[in-house]
Protein backbone atom coordinates (compact mmCIF):
# COMPACT_ATOMS: atom_id res chain seq x y z
CA UNK A 1 0.00 0.00 0.00
CA UNK A 2 1.37 3.35 -1.11
CA UNK A 3 1.66 6.16 1.53
CA UNK A 4 2.12 10.09 1.07
CA UNK A 5 3.63 12.57 3.21
CA UNK A 6 4.30 15.83 2.76
CA UNK A 7 7.77 16.89 2.70
CA UNK A 8 9.48 19.43 5.13
CA UNK A 9 8.70 22.68 4.92
CA UNK A 10 11.24 25.87 4.45
CA UNK A 11 15.00 26.18 3.83
CA UNK A 12 16.63 23.40 2.03
CA UNK A 13 18.97 20.83 3.61
CA UNK A 14 22.32 21.93 2.29
CA UNK A 15 24.15 24.70 -0.37
CA UNK A 16 26.77 24.92 -2.40
CA UNK A 17 28.84 26.01 0.40
CA UNK A 18 28.11 22.76 2.36
CA UNK A 19 29.05 20.43 -0.35
CA UNK A 20 33.07 22.73 -0.68
CA UNK A 21 33.02 22.82 3.47
CA UNK A 22 32.53 18.53 3.11
CA UNK A 23 35.33 18.49 0.33
CA UNK A 24 37.67 19.92 2.53
CA UNK A 25 37.03 17.61 5.46
CA UNK A 26 37.31 14.60 2.86
CA UNK A 27 40.91 16.12 1.86
CA UNK A 28 43.88 13.58 2.63
CA UNK A 29 40.96 10.95 3.77
CA UNK A 30 38.80 10.23 0.42
CA UNK A 31 40.32 8.56 -2.51
CA UNK A 32 40.02 11.45 -5.57
CA UNK A 33 39.01 8.78 -7.86
CA UNK A 34 39.39 8.46 -11.29
CA UNK A 35 37.39 9.59 -14.56
CA UNK A 36 37.16 7.63 -17.34
CA UNK A 37 36.13 7.40 -20.72
CA UNK A 38 35.22 4.89 -23.42
CA UNK A 39 35.50 5.97 -27.33
CA UNK A 40 33.13 3.26 -28.45
CA UNK A 41 30.16 3.94 -26.43
CA UNK A 42 31.08 8.18 -26.87
CA UNK A 43 30.48 7.27 -30.67
CA UNK A 44 27.49 4.89 -30.45
CA UNK A 45 25.55 7.62 -28.21
CA UNK A 46 27.16 10.55 -30.06
CA UNK A 47 28.12 12.41 -26.69
CA UNK A 48 31.42 12.65 -24.85
CA UNK A 49 30.44 10.80 -21.95
CA UNK A 50 32.96 10.51 -18.40
CA UNK A 51 32.23 7.78 -15.82
CA UNK A 52 33.62 9.05 -11.82
CA UNK A 53 34.50 5.69 -10.54
CA UNK A 54 33.44 5.81 -7.24
CA UNK A 55 33.49 1.85 -7.23
CA UNK A 56 37.20 2.49 -6.81
CA UNK A 57 36.79 4.58 -3.27
CA UNK A 58 37.48 3.29 0.09
CA UNK A 59 35.06 1.23 0.63
CA UNK A 60 33.95 0.28 -3.12
CA UNK A 61 31.21 3.04 -2.98
CA UNK A 62 30.63 6.78 -3.00
CA UNK A 63 29.36 6.37 0.75
CA UNK A 64 32.57 6.81 2.56
CA UNK A 65 32.28 10.72 1.42
CA UNK A 66 28.96 11.03 3.61
CA UNK A 67 29.94 8.91 6.39
CA UNK A 68 33.20 10.49 6.64
CA UNK A 69 32.19 13.77 6.70
CA UNK A 70 29.22 13.19 9.33
CA UNK A 71 31.57 11.21 11.60
CA UNK A 72 34.33 13.60 11.34
CA UNK A 73 32.10 16.48 13.08
CA UNK A 74 30.85 14.83 15.89
CA UNK A 75 31.88 15.96 19.25
CA UNK A 76 34.45 14.12 21.23
CA UNK A 77 32.69 13.13 23.95
CA UNK A 78 30.15 11.45 21.34
CA UNK A 79 32.89 9.63 19.36
CA UNK A 80 33.46 8.02 22.46
CA UNK A 81 30.30 6.32 23.29
CA UNK A 82 29.83 5.24 19.35
CA UNK A 83 27.17 5.33 16.51
CA UNK A 84 24.28 3.48 14.91
CA UNK A 85 23.76 3.23 11.41
CA UNK A 86 21.02 1.00 9.25
CA UNK A 87 21.75 0.01 6.02
CA UNK A 88 21.80 -2.88 3.29
CA UNK A 89 25.31 -2.84 2.45
CA UNK A 90 27.41 -0.22 1.39
CA UNK A 91 26.69 2.67 4.03
CA UNK A 92 27.17 0.19 6.27
CA UNK A 93 30.98 -0.45 4.81
CA UNK A 94 31.51 3.34 5.12
CA UNK A 95 30.08 3.94 8.92
CA UNK A 96 32.24 1.09 9.74
CA UNK A 97 35.20 2.36 7.88
CA UNK A 98 34.88 5.66 9.12
CA UNK A 99 34.43 4.70 12.46
CA UNK A 100 37.45 2.63 12.43
CA UNK A 101 39.77 5.56 11.09
CA UNK A 102 38.06 7.86 13.43
CA UNK A 103 38.54 5.05 16.75
CA UNK A 104 35.06 5.11 17.09
CA UNK A 105 32.60 1.73 18.32
CA UNK A 106 30.09 1.02 15.25
CA UNK A 107 26.77 -0.96 15.27
CA UNK A 108 25.47 -1.30 12.07
CA UNK A 109 21.44 -3.01 11.48
CA UNK A 110 21.72 -4.73 8.88
CA UNK A 111 19.11 -6.76 6.31
CA UNK A 112 19.12 -10.54 6.55
CA UNK A 113 19.74 -10.60 3.13
CA UNK A 114 22.10 -8.22 2.38
CA UNK A 115 24.84 -9.39 0.20
CA UNK A 116 27.17 -11.63 1.76
CA UNK A 117 30.51 -9.83 0.53
CA UNK A 118 29.19 -6.09 2.37
CA UNK A 119 27.66 -7.99 5.78
CA UNK A 120 31.40 -9.42 6.30
CA UNK A 121 33.37 -6.07 4.76
CA UNK A 122 31.18 -4.44 7.64
CA UNK A 123 32.53 -6.94 10.44
CA UNK A 124 35.79 -6.66 8.71
CA UNK A 125 36.17 -2.79 10.12
CA UNK A 126 35.45 -3.96 13.60
CA UNK A 127 31.28 -2.89 13.27
CA UNK A 128 28.85 -5.23 15.43
CA UNK A 129 26.31 -5.88 13.18
CA UNK A 130 22.48 -6.37 14.34
CA UNK A 131 20.20 -8.35 11.45
CA UNK A 132 16.48 -7.49 10.69
CA UNK A 133 14.21 -8.85 8.07
CA UNK A 134 13.92 -5.78 5.55
CA UNK A 135 9.88 -7.14 4.59
CA UNK A 136 8.70 -7.02 7.86
CA UNK A 137 10.87 -4.93 10.50
CA UNK A 138 11.25 -1.18 10.74
CA UNK A 139 15.20 -0.76 10.63
CA UNK A 140 15.23 2.50 11.72
CA UNK A 141 12.91 1.53 14.41
CA UNK A 142 15.43 -0.51 15.68
CA UNK A 143 18.77 1.89 15.19
CA UNK A 144 16.45 4.58 17.20
CA UNK A 145 15.99 2.11 19.65
CA UNK A 146 19.73 1.20 20.05
CA UNK A 147 20.64 5.02 19.64
CA UNK A 148 18.45 5.64 22.51
CA UNK A 149 19.25 2.83 25.05
CA UNK A 150 23.12 2.94 24.56
CA UNK A 151 23.85 7.25 24.09
CA UNK A 152 24.52 6.47 20.39
CA UNK A 153 24.59 8.58 17.57
CA UNK A 154 22.46 7.92 14.46
CA UNK A 155 23.80 8.10 11.28
CA UNK A 156 21.05 7.76 8.56
CA UNK A 157 22.30 6.43 5.17
CA UNK A 158 20.82 9.70 3.41
CA UNK A 159 18.26 11.69 5.27
CA UNK A 160 21.04 14.03 6.94
CA UNK A 161 23.01 17.25 5.73
CA UNK A 162 26.50 16.21 6.03
CA UNK A 163 25.64 12.72 4.26
CA UNK A 164 24.05 14.69 1.50
CA UNK A 165 26.75 17.47 1.30
CA UNK A 166 29.66 14.41 1.59
CA UNK A 167 28.12 12.43 -1.22
CA UNK A 168 27.87 15.79 -3.29
CA UNK A 169 31.77 15.82 -3.39
CA UNK A 170 31.92 13.09 -5.91
CA UNK A 171 29.99 15.27 -8.21
CA UNK A 172 32.20 18.29 -7.49
CA UNK A 173 35.32 16.43 -8.26
CA UNK A 174 33.67 15.40 -11.41
CA UNK A 175 33.30 19.14 -12.80
CA UNK A 176 37.06 19.86 -10.96
CA UNK A 177 38.28 16.70 -13.51
CA UNK A 178 36.16 17.04 -16.64
CA UNK A 179 34.90 20.15 -16.58
CA UNK A 180 31.30 22.09 -17.18
CA UNK A 181 28.58 19.19 -17.86
CA UNK A 182 25.62 19.03 -20.15
CA UNK A 183 23.67 16.54 -17.89
CA UNK A 184 24.58 14.60 -15.36
CA UNK A 185 23.47 10.99 -14.48
CA UNK A 186 23.09 9.72 -10.62
CA UNK A 187 21.29 6.87 -9.57
CA UNK A 188 18.73 7.41 -6.75
CA UNK A 189 17.89 5.14 -3.65
CA UNK A 190 16.36 7.84 -0.66
CA UNK A 191 18.12 10.88 -2.53
CA UNK A 192 21.57 11.28 -0.51
CA UNK A 193 23.29 11.22 -3.18
CA UNK A 194 21.37 13.09 -6.05
CA UNK A 195 20.51 15.50 -3.33
CA UNK A 196 24.19 16.24 -2.84
CA UNK A 197 25.46 15.93 -6.63
CA UNK A 198 22.89 18.51 -8.15
CA UNK A 199 23.46 20.66 -5.03
CA UNK A 200 27.43 20.62 -6.54
CA UNK A 201 25.90 21.04 -10.11
CA UNK A 202 23.93 24.20 -9.02
CA UNK A 203 26.99 25.59 -7.68
CA UNK A 204 29.60 24.69 -10.47
CA UNK A 205 28.10 23.69 -13.42
CA UNK A 206 24.60 25.91 -13.56
CA UNK A 207 23.78 24.85 -16.75
CA UNK A 208 24.05 21.02 -16.17
CA UNK A 209 21.34 19.24 -16.27
CA UNK A 210 21.00 16.66 -13.44
CA UNK A 211 18.85 13.34 -14.12
CA UNK A 212 18.26 10.13 -11.76
CA UNK A 213 17.62 7.01 -12.29
CA UNK A 214 16.17 4.31 -9.54
CA UNK A 215 15.28 0.93 -10.80
CA UNK A 216 12.33 0.07 -12.25
CA UNK A 217 10.71 -2.22 -9.53
CA UNK A 218 10.86 1.26 -7.38
CA UNK A 219 9.99 4.54 -8.29
CA UNK A 220 9.38 5.84 -5.34
CA UNK A 221 11.10 9.35 -5.70
CA UNK A 222 9.73 9.64 -9.77
CA UNK A 223 6.13 8.99 -8.36
CA UNK A 224 7.06 10.99 -4.93
CA UNK A 225 7.73 14.39 -7.80
CA UNK A 226 4.67 13.19 -9.83
CA UNK A 227 2.26 14.30 -6.73
CA UNK A 228 4.71 17.10 -5.35
CA UNK A 229 4.51 15.11 -2.18
CA UNK A 230 6.67 12.35 -0.58
CA UNK A 231 5.28 8.55 -1.51
CA UNK A 232 5.98 5.72 0.31
CA UNK A 233 5.96 2.48 -1.75
CA UNK A 234 6.45 -1.62 -0.77
CA UNK A 235 9.59 -2.57 -0.41
CA UNK A 236 11.22 -3.05 -4.24
CA UNK A 237 12.19 -6.40 -5.13
CA UNK A 238 15.27 -5.96 -7.76
CA UNK A 239 19.00 -6.98 -7.59
CA UNK A 240 19.82 -3.14 -6.91
CA UNK A 241 19.86 -3.50 -3.34
CA UNK A 242 21.07 -0.03 -2.74
CA UNK A 243 18.05 1.19 -4.14
CA UNK A 244 15.68 -0.82 -2.49
CA UNK A 245 14.62 2.19 -0.66
CA UNK A 246 10.55 2.89 -0.06
CA UNK A 247 10.46 6.49 -0.20
CA UNK A 248 12.75 9.57 -0.26
CA UNK A 249 13.59 11.56 2.99
CA UNK A 250 12.42 14.37 4.10
CA UNK A 251 15.45 15.97 3.12
CA UNK A 252 16.72 14.70 0.25
CA UNK A 253 13.44 14.98 -1.44
CA UNK A 254 13.01 18.80 -1.48
CA UNK A 255 16.14 19.27 -2.84
CA UNK A 256 15.45 16.54 -5.61
CA UNK A 257 12.48 18.96 -6.28
CA UNK A 258 14.17 21.82 -6.38
CA UNK A 259 17.37 20.64 -8.26
CA UNK A 260 16.91 17.33 -10.61
CA UNK A 261 15.14 18.02 -13.69
CA UNK A 262 14.09 14.27 -14.19
CA UNK A 263 14.18 10.79 -13.09
CA UNK A 264 14.25 7.93 -15.57
CA UNK A 265 13.97 4.22 -14.34
CA UNK A 266 16.16 1.19 -15.16
CA UNK A 267 15.03 -2.50 -15.22
CA UNK A 268 16.96 -5.94 -13.56
CA UNK A 269 18.24 -6.64 -17.33
CA UNK A 270 19.08 -3.03 -18.32
CA UNK A 271 21.22 -3.33 -14.85
CA UNK A 272 22.51 -6.67 -16.08
CA UNK A 273 23.40 -5.94 -19.50
CA UNK A 274 25.32 -2.82 -17.89
CA UNK A 275 27.37 -4.87 -15.58
CA UNK A 276 28.47 -6.45 -18.79
CA UNK A 277 29.53 -3.13 -20.14
CA UNK A 278 31.69 -2.17 -17.76
CA UNK A 279 33.03 -6.21 -17.29
CA UNK A 280 33.87 -6.50 -20.72
CA UNK A 281 34.87 -3.08 -22.21
CA UNK A 282 36.09 -1.08 -19.25
CA UNK A 283 37.51 -4.16 -17.24
CA UNK A 284 35.35 -2.57 -14.21
CA UNK A 285 33.36 -4.89 -11.39
CA UNK A 286 30.45 -2.74 -11.10
CA UNK A 287 27.64 -3.85 -8.63
CA UNK A 288 23.93 -3.69 -9.75
CA UNK A 289 23.10 -0.30 -7.78
CA UNK A 290 26.19 0.90 -9.36
CA UNK A 291 25.37 0.42 -12.75
CA UNK A 292 21.82 2.78 -12.63
CA UNK A 293 23.24 6.05 -13.96
CA UNK A 294 24.82 4.22 -16.78
CA UNK A 295 21.78 2.39 -17.71
CA UNK A 296 20.03 4.65 -19.65
CA UNK A 297 23.10 5.39 -21.87
CA UNK A 298 23.80 1.89 -22.62
CA UNK A 299 20.72 0.50 -23.50
CA UNK A 300 19.92 3.75 -25.60
CA UNK A 301 17.04 4.65 -23.81
CA UNK A 302 18.76 8.18 -22.78
CA UNK A 303 19.27 10.73 -26.07
CA UNK A 304 22.50 12.26 -25.16
CA UNK A 305 23.62 13.23 -28.92
CA UNK A 306 25.69 15.97 -28.83
CA UNK A 307 26.36 16.33 -25.22
CA UNK A 308 28.52 16.35 -22.27
CA UNK A 309 27.84 13.98 -20.03
CA UNK A 310 28.69 13.13 -16.12
CA UNK A 311 27.97 9.19 -14.84
CA UNK A 312 28.31 8.31 -11.43
CA UNK A 313 29.26 4.77 -11.24
CA UNK A 314 28.42 4.50 -7.68
CA UNK A 315 29.47 1.23 -6.46
CA UNK A 316 31.20 -2.06 -6.99
CA UNK A 317 30.39 -4.26 -3.59
CA UNK A 318 28.81 -7.45 -5.92
CA UNK A 319 29.64 -11.01 -4.33
CA UNK A 320 31.40 -12.99 -6.90
CA UNK A 321 28.83 -15.81 -7.37
CA UNK A 322 25.79 -13.50 -7.64
CA UNK A 323 28.37 -11.29 -10.62
CA UNK A 324 29.22 -14.57 -12.59
CA UNK A 325 25.40 -15.43 -12.32
CA UNK A 326 24.26 -12.09 -13.69
CA UNK A 327 26.68 -12.18 -16.61
CA UNK A 328 26.15 -15.71 -17.67
CA UNK A 329 22.26 -14.44 -17.78
CA UNK A 330 23.49 -12.28 -20.27
CA UNK A 331 25.92 -14.34 -22.33
CA UNK A 332 23.03 -17.08 -22.96
CA UNK A 333 20.30 -14.29 -23.44
CA UNK A 334 22.91 -13.38 -26.27
CA UNK A 335 23.80 -16.58 -27.53
CA UNK A 336 27.55 -15.92 -26.47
Amino acid sequence: MKERHPPAQGRLAIEFDDVAAAAERLDGHALRTPVLTHAALDARCGAQIFFKCENLQHGGAFKFRGAFNALSQLPVEQRRRGVVAFSSGNHAIAVALAAKRLAMPATIVMPTDAPEIKARLTAAQGAGIVTYDRFTEDREAIARRLAEEQGLALVPPFDHPAIMAGQGTAALELFEQAGELDLLLVCVGGGGLISGCATAAAGRSPGCRVVGVEPAAGDDVRQSLARGEIVSIEVPRTIADGAQTRAPGRLTFPVIRERVAAIETASDRALVETMRFFAESMKLVVEPTGCLAAAPLVTGAVDARGLRVGVIVSGGNVALPAYIEHLATTLLDSGG
